[in-house]
């Protein structure tokens, strides 16, 4: 029976067009992620202020503190808006880099391979947020693996700290140098090695770009099972080694089941070859998740082969609005149920974060200009079945109006539209940063809890903060993020060690795809126990004996000192 909702509904329905999608095209339109970092590149010269003007919030700030950077091993490194675990000392078994080394490396990778560019240094060793920032005097660009092993079993025997470097796109410092670590930049090694259509298995090095590789598989019609806001910066090597998770997480599963195989260099130079294409492998250990999220602490991701699935011709995406959680949990529900195998995407972001993107992004605005909503969800579906997958939202849309799980939506009829829509998702990121300091947590929490942690910080900072969340509602990740005009010791007190606290209490991670890098190294035991905790560092003495590899980072410092 229709309810009393009826006429509301069919109103409702009449706003959704089925969305023809052009199979030749993808939404792969680029972020304001890649444009940032494009933009950081050309502001950087040598005067040290002018490499801050695109960050025009954080100008002030980084002119009145400087992020503590040095090679001598008194010097301390810390972060002034954001939990590293405190400061952190230069170890003394590191040695510092000298002319022969140098010498050695331009050797063995040629001059123009073995950078010691001001200009060039300055980007390498910051964040791309100005979060965190080293002083290494020396990127090396190998060009293949045997180079690459040719410079670890070097930097081994003279114990020189090492600092892998993808696409430079990650939020907790696990990419920059802390002091002086030699940059290993894979950025060259950027090859598509082979694919093969019939099992869609791709072999690609390291170096190559996200966005790169999705097009290669779009015009052989495949897609890659990752899909990240920062895909036009970001290197397969760096996604692999943090265990990326991305917006399409919830129909094509983690990293650690979509990688076959990859090649790896440990810290003595020897090359560890799992480059296997092959869907079942039960022979021993399986070594390559070793290597899926520890952050290029454990070796150097060199190779990877990655299974692709195909690229379907029927999208979907819809901008949905709720009046409150309980909905957007029940919709996420009804959306496993009703839409099954055609989901690809399940998003939702709060009021908050809707006000921001429209008040900061040039050019962005509500679609539901007419009324202000407390929650809103987006969704993607994508299938083989034009005519089915249509019945299926339109049943799942007509039965969530009528359970009053919607208050209302839009169903993008074009590409463009769908852009837009994926905009506002993607663009929050932006928009936190034109509207001020920020401080930005990565949390997974069971979903019925999510949002919980969002309102629980809103009462402890009350009108000192603008606190928002959004995130992956389909796999439980939560982004929280505390907008303040400035960064404020007291601000932070009040959401450190609180946010770490209240996630390890409802059994949640403290990092759910950002990785630990040096921002949570201490805070690991938020999430995992002593034993597993000591174990990991076993692991890690077994591998990396000198702790050459990404020294400061994923573990303790009390373990690794």
């Amino acid at each position: 029976m229709i309810n009393r909702n009826s006429r509301n509904t069919l109103r409702f329905l009449t706003r959704f067009h089925h969305h023809q999608h052009n199979p030749s095209s993808q939404f792969t339109s680029k972020t304001v992620f890649d444009e940032n970092c494009k933009q950081l590149k050309r502001n950087v010269l040598p005067t040290e202020n002018k490499a801050f003007n695109f960050f025009n919030p954080l100008t002030n700030f980084f002119k009145n503190k400087q992020l503590g950077h040095g090679i001598s091993c008194g010097i301390l490194q810390k972060c002034y808006y954001g939990s590293m675990g405190g400061a952190v000392q230069r170890s003394s078994r590191f040695s510092e880099l000298n002319d022969d080394d140098v010498r050695y490396f331009e050797e063995i990778l040629g001059k123009k391979n073995v950078v010691q560019d001001e200009d060039k240094l300055s980007v390498a060793n910051i964040d791309w947020m100005h979060k965190y920032k080293g002083s290494s005097k020396l990127i090396l660009q190998p060009c293949n693996t045997d180079q690459v092993s040719q410079i670890l079993k070097y930097c081994n025997s003279r114990c020189l700290a090492v600092v892998p470097q993808g696409g430079n796109t990650g939020l907790v410092g696990g990419s920059v140098p802390v002091f002086d670590e030699v940059i290993v930049s894979l950025s060259s090694m950027n090859n598509i090695i082979s694919f093969d259509k019939v099992s869609g298995i791709l072999v690609c090095e390291a170096g190559c770009i996200l966005e790169n590789i999705m097009s290669f598989l779009d015009n052989e019609g495949f897609i890659m099972p990752l899909d990240l806001g920062a895909k036009g910066s970001c290197q397969i090597g760096g996604n692999v080694s943090t265990n990326a998770g991305g917006l399409r997480l919830v129909r094509y599963g983690s990293l650690h089941g979509n990688v076959l195989g990859v090649e790896a260099v440990l810290a003595n130079g020897t090359v560890l070859d799992m480059l296997k294409t092959l869907r079942k492998d039960n022979t021993g250990y399986d070594l390559k998740h070793l290597f899926i999220g520890s952050e290029g602490s454990l070796g150097i991701v060199t190779k990877v082969s990655i299974l692709t699935p195909p690229k379907l011709s029927s999208v979907n995406v819809a901008l949905l609005a709720c009046k409150d959680y309980s909905c957007c949990q029940k919709l996420l529900q009804e959306a496993k149920r009703k839409l099954g195998e055609i989901l690809s995407a399940f998003e939702f972001l709060d009021g908050q974060s809707m006000d921001l993107v429209t008040n900061h992004l040039e050019g962005a605005r509500n679609p539901f200009s007419t009324s202000h909503h407390n929650f809103y969800v987006l969704i993607e579906t994508t299938g083989s079945d034009e005519s089915s997958d249509k019945q299926k939202l339109e049943a799942f849309l007509l039965g969530s109006m009528e359970n009053e799980l919607i208050a209302d939506g839009v169903l993008a009829q074009d590409i463009n539209q769908a852009s837009t829509f994926w905009r506002i998702r993607e663009g929050i990121s932006e928009a936190l940063m034109k509207a001020g300091a920020v401080y930005k947590y990565d949390v997974s929490i069971p979903v019925e809890n999510l949002y919980n942690l969002v309102e629980e910080m809103r009462s402890r900072l009350g009108d000192a903060a603008n606190v928002i969340g959004y995130g992956h509602l389909g796999d439980g990740n939560l982004h929280l993020n505390v907008s303040v005009s400035q960064y404020d010791e007291k601000i932070l007190s009040q959401i450190e060690p609180f946010v770490y606290e209240w996630t390890s209490k409802k059994r949640g991670s403290i990092s759910a795809e950002h990785g630990v890098g040096l921002m949570k190294a201490n805070e690991i035991f938020y999430s995992q126990s002593h034993e597993t905790v000591q174990m990991m560092a076993s692991i890690k003495n077994l591998m990396d004996p000198n702790h050459i590899l990404n020294p400061y980072k994923v573990l303790p410092h009390s373990i690794t000192s």
